[in-house]
C-alpha cells in the first residue's frame, strides 16, 4: 500500500478539517477507498497511486482556496471535489477585491473605489484623493494584500508621516515601535480584517509586511513591494520627493491623501498638493478623486462632510 503525506505549516488546519472535521469528512466520503488519517499539520493518504495523486491535487485546490480567500464553506468544498482537473480560483464578482477573515468580502463599494483598483492594477504609481471615508487606505491595503496573495510582489510596506492630527500628544512611554504604533492604527485595523492574525503575525515579523513611518523610508530602494503612503497631505515637499524616489523594479506605489485634513504647521507646505501639481501630466502615474459619494462609513457622515463642504471649513 502506498503513502502520501501532505503538511499543512502554511495554513490553519483547524479552518481546513473544518468545526468537529466536517471538511475533512467531506474529502474522506469523496475518496472512499482511501485511508486518510490527519494528525497536527498532516494528512496521511494509502492506497493506490492513482487516487493518491487525485487526492493529492484536490487538497491542494483547497489549501490555495483557504489561503487565498481564508474560508471554505460546504459549496465551494463540493465544487472542487467535483470539478475535474485543476480548479482555478476564479473571482466572480468584479467588485470582490479579496476575501478577508472568515470569508469577509472585501469590495470596492462605489464607482470610483472600482476605478481605483483598475487603475492601480494598470499603473505603478496612483494618487487617490477623497475626504475620509472613502476607502482610500481599506481598497489600497486589499490590493496589496491580494498582489502579496498572488505573489506578484514579495512585501507589502505601510507607511505614514508621524504627524499629530491637531492634537499635542506630548510624552509617549515605551521604545520606537510602542510610541509609533498609535499613528499607524489604521494600518493595522484594516490588516486584521484582511488576514488571519497567527498569519499576520508571522508576516509581520518576518518583514513581509512592514509597517514604519515615513522618516524609515529614507535611503532606501523599495523593489518587489507594494507600498501605500498614507495621510500623504501631511508630508512636506522634501518628505514627498524622497518617497516618490524610493520606487524601484517591479513595484507599485499608491498615494492617499485629503488636501482638506492638513495636520502641519501652518509655515510647512503640504507635498502632496505639490506633488499633484507637478506630476499629473506624467505617463504612468495616475490619480483618482474620491468625494462624499463613497464613503461607506455611517450615513451621516456624508452629511458631516457635505455640510462642512458647504461652509468651506
Amino acid at each position: 500500500m502506498n503513502e502520501l503525506e501532505i503538511n499543512l505549516k502554511e495554513i490553519n488546519p483547524q479552518e481546513f478539517f473544518g468545526n468537529q472535521n466536517k471538511n475533512l469528512e467531506k474529502i474522506k466520503n469523496h475518496f472512499p477507498k482511501l485511508k486518510i488519517v490527519a494528525r497536527g499539520l498532516t494528512i496521511k493518504a494509502y492506497g493506490e497511486n492513482k487516487l493518491l495523486n487525485k487526492f493529492q491535487n484536490k487538497v491542494n485546490d483547497l489549501i490555495i482556496q483557504l489561503d487565498k480567500n481564508n474560508f471554505l464553506d460546504d459549496q465551494l468544498i463540493e465544487n472542487i471535489l467535483k470539478v475535474k482537473g485543476k480548479c482555478d480560483n476564479i473571482i466572480i464578482d468584479k467588485k470582490l477585491i479579496i476575501r478577508g477573515v472568515s470569508g469577509k468580502s472585501i469590495v470596492a463599494n462605489s464607482p470610483n473605489q472600482i476605478k481605483l483598483v483598475e487603475l492601480i492594477k494598470k499603473n505603478d504609481m496612483v494618487f487617490a484623493i477623497g475626504p475620509a471615508g472613502t476607502g482610500k487606505t481599506y481598497t489600497g491595503v486589499a490590493m496589496a494584500v491580494r498582489a502579496l496573495k498572488e505573489k506578484t510582489v514579495k512585501r507589502i510596506i505601510l507607511t505614514r508621516p508621524a504627524v499629530e492630527a491637531g492634537e499635542n500628544l506630548g510624552y509617549l512611554p515605551g521604545d520606537l515601535k510602542e510610541k509609533l504604533d498609535p499613528f499607524m492604527q489604521p494600518l493595522y485595523d484594516a490588516l486584521r480584517d484582511m488576514i488571519p492574525p497567527e498569519k499576520l503575525s508571522s508576516f509581520l515579523d518576518k518583514g513581509i509586511i512592514e509597517i514604519a513611518p515615513l522618516a524609515f523610508m529614507r535611503g532606501r530602494t523599495l523593489d518587489n513591494a507594494f507600498v501605500i503612503l498614507d495621510e500623504a497631505q501631511n508630508t512636506s515637499n522634501s518628505q514627498m520627493k524622497m518617497f516618490l524616489t524610493r520606487m524601484g523594479m517591479n513595484a507599485k506605489f499608491l498615494i492617499n491623501g485629503d488636501p482638506g485634513q492638513i495636520d502641519l504647521p501652518k509655515k510647512v507646505n503640504s507635498g502632496l498638493k505639490e506633488a499633484l501639481r507637478i506630476l499629473k501630466k506624467i505617463n504612468g502615474i495616475e490619480i483618482v478623486y474620491l468625494d462624499e459619494s463613497d464613503v461607506i462609513r455611517n450615513k451621516i457622515v456624508k452629511k458631516i462632510l457635505t455640510a462642512y463642504k458647504k461652509n468651506n471649513t
